[in-house]
């Protein structure tokens, strides 16, 4: 870029001061020099900021206008067509509309002769023609650009070529006032400004040419070429993100795997090409049924696997069903009509496999499980029998421990943030099963969905938290019991009713009792679960959006919810203290939850410096290990006791 600088221009010493018309013409060139100046470093600048090329063009044109002081400034590009047409690409000072009536060319004729054309024909500048006396601009061609020049107020245009890797892409052209503008040193700064804009030009279409190679690079990496569906290794990444997902919010995923049958055949007997036709088909079907967040990819020669990152085997199985109807219709390939038979195998997250390999290899086995029936499905079995006999064993047991009171309840302090001040504690539920230990919550909640007794299950929670709470507000200890609920319970039209009577029963102050929901539960159905929250909203309760920002919910939503607060899922709590994007993703969602008049508490708060960071961020109320982990709610005033001894 430009390394003139106004202080050499200035160096000129001599014996004898200037006067008169020498000094005035000496102070007139400073001057434009000088605006010269200007009008390059702020293009410099310019360079610097564009993004992309019609905004550098535009910001330069814009620039040379008003830092400069010029009257008008266009960028110009030559067409390669028959005429070799010009396209105004910008122009500050005149429209560009305007300009095309001019229907200027860079060819050698009468109406290429103007600077624009010039120096885009020759390759060379075209500087200070005076736009009303030059003679190549005399003839009747130029009558309209006179006149506009007249209106515009411009006397002097400079045209400078504009070179992009070797080749003159087109022309910057300025106009100023003065018939006698652009002296040999203000040209040769703008000469310096169009060469660096021919290299800002040049340099943002390498960066588009590397976006694009990139873009390709991806797609053939990521995407099947035949079908535009994701591959095996696309599949393959999101399966494993979506098991990590599943498995820190408790619940499962599925995967089918399709493969159509007799594809060998049909390559055989009809070729390649009808082959490709077939399974081209077969994806825009299939692409037509499956549901926004499901993955469809192309896994092999003949064969497709559809990702469902939520649901159990019921779901598997309906969709299943779906993808069975969806395929029964004949498919027209080379004037034929094929019967494509296409075998469907399910397996899920965690009941089969833990890891994305496994999954897949398993789903791959059902499939061929159902080879010798026509367009059917089966689930994954093999190597599930002694696991099948263990949950069984434990679906009977648990519900004998829910009627035989058999389970624990436990509790997880909260602590206001800002006093240190022990404010309520969430119910959880634990089952010390007698021959198996303790068995995972994540588990045998997912035994009792499976089962049918989620909803024992959770009356023996409400129980438990309503008769926990009376006790310690018998012991003078009034504190607030969050108890969860499922998806499940939402559904459940006998939940508001019962949990009137509890109320009725111990006698407690709604303060007393909190429920959390999960946001992907009152995301299953919203509709449902907006009428729910608003009827135990009735009862006075305060209810929170649990796990929040691990659903999909909305904002919109999110504010027609007759809550009291949200809160943070622990993957956006934990990692904050050495990830910038955790600490933003927490500060955004503490801003929205104020925002909205909501209490905002953090989960996994396992150390003092998260503690401290959300301090500093304004959370309300935090929730994990530092405090306490989970423990008998027996235990609860014993530890508040020694919180309290601490804290003060």
């Amino acid at each position: 870029m430009g390394g003139t600088s106004l202080g050499q221009l200035m160096a000129h010493p001599t014996d004898e001061p200037l006067e008169g018309d020498t000094n005035s013409a000496v102070a007139k060139e400073l001057v434009r020099v000088n605006r010269a100046l200007l009008t390059l470093s702020a293009g410099n600048r310019t360079l610097l900021r564009a993004s992309n090329e019609q905004e550098l063009l535009h910001d330069m044109c814009r620039v040379i206008v008003e830092t400069g002081g010029y009257r008008m400034a266009c960028v110009a590009y030559a067409e390669h067509d028959e005429p070799k047409s010009i396209r105004w690409m910008v122009c500050d000072g005149m429209e560009t509309e305007l300009l095309e009536t001019f229907h200027f060319t860079w060819a050698d004729t009468e109406f290429g002769r103007s600077a624009t054309g010039t120096a885009i024909r020759t390759g060379e500048p075209v500087v200070g023609r005076h736009i009303l006396t030059d003679p190549a601009m005399a003839g009747s061609v130029y009558v309209r650009l006179r006149e506009q020049a007249i209106l515009k107020g411009f006397a002097a245009a400079t045209a400078f070529p504009l070179r992009v890797e070797g080749e003159v892409l087109g022309a910057l052209v300025m106009t100023a006032v003065e018939p006698d503008a652009f002296n040999a040193q203000e040209v040769k700064l703008l000469q310096e400004m169009a060469d660096d804009l021919a290299y800002g030009i040049a340099n943002l279409r390498t960066r588009v040419q590397h976006r694009a190679a990139q873009a390709t690079i991806a797609r053939l990496a990521y995407y099947d070429a035949l079908t535009g569906l994701p591959n095996r290794t696309l599949l393959l990444e999101q399966l494993e993100e979506a098991m990590q997902a599943a498995k820190q919010q408790h619940r499962s995923l599925a995967l089918l795997h399709l493969e159509v049958g007799r594809f060998h055949e049909i390559n055989k007997v009809l070729g390649y090409r009808a082959g490709d036709e077939l399974l081209q088909e077969l994806g825009r079907r299939l692409t037509g049924a499956v549901q926004d967040k499901e993955t469809l990819a192309r896994v092999g020669e003949a064969e497709f696997a559809l990702l469902l990152p939520t649901g159990g085997a019921e779901y598997a199985i309906q969709v299943a069903q779906g993808l069975v109807n969806t395929l029964r219709e004949p498919v027209m390939v080379s004037g034929l009509t094929l019967d494509a038979r296409v075998g469907i195998g399910i397996a899920l997250f965690p009941g089969h496999a833990s890891d994305a390999d496994a999954l897949i290899r398993r789903a791959n086995a059902a499939m061929h499980q159902t080879k010798p029936v026509r367009g059917g499905y089966a689930m994954y079995t093999g190597g599930q029998e002694q696991e099948n006999t263990r949950r069984l064993a434990l679906m009977g047991d648990l519900h004998r421990a829910i009627e035989h009171n058999e389970l624990r309840l436990y509790c997880q302090p909260k602590v206001a943030i800002a006093s240190r001040r022990v404010c309520g504690a969430e119910a959880l539920v634990r089952w010390q099963h007698p021959q198996h230990g303790m068995v995972s919550t994540a588990e045998f909640i997912q035994l009792a969905e499976q089962a049918g007794t989620i909803t024992p299950l959770t009356n023996w929670m409400l129980d438990a938290a309503f008769s926990q709470s009376y006790a310690w507000q018998e012991a003078g200890l009034a504190r607030a019991l969050a108890v969860n609920l499922s998806a499940h319970d939402l559904y459940d039209p006998g939940l508001i009713d019962r949990i009137r009577g509890l109320f009725s029963t111990w006698g407690l102050d709604p303060a007393l009792i909190q429920f959390e929901l999960t946001e992907s539960a009152l995301m299953a159905d919203p509709t449902v679960a907006l009428e729910t929250l608003s009827r135990l909203k009735q009862l006075e309760v305060e209810l929170f959006v649990d796990d929040y920002g691990t659903g999909y919910s909305s904002l919109s939503y999110l504010q027609k919810l007759p809550v009291d607060g949200v809160k943070i899922d622990q993957s956006f709590v934990m990692p904050m203290v050495g990830s910038a994007d955790s600490t933003v993703i927490v500060r955004s969602t503490i801003e929205l939850g104020h925002n909205l008049g909501l209490k905002v508490v953090a989960e996994g708060v396992e150390s003092q410096a998260i503690w401290e960071r959300l301090a500093g961020l304004g959370c309300d109320v935090a929730q994990g290990y530092l405090l306490s982990k989970p423990m008998p709610a027996e235990q609860f005033q014993g530890w508040e006791s020694q919180w309290a001894q601490q804290s003060g």
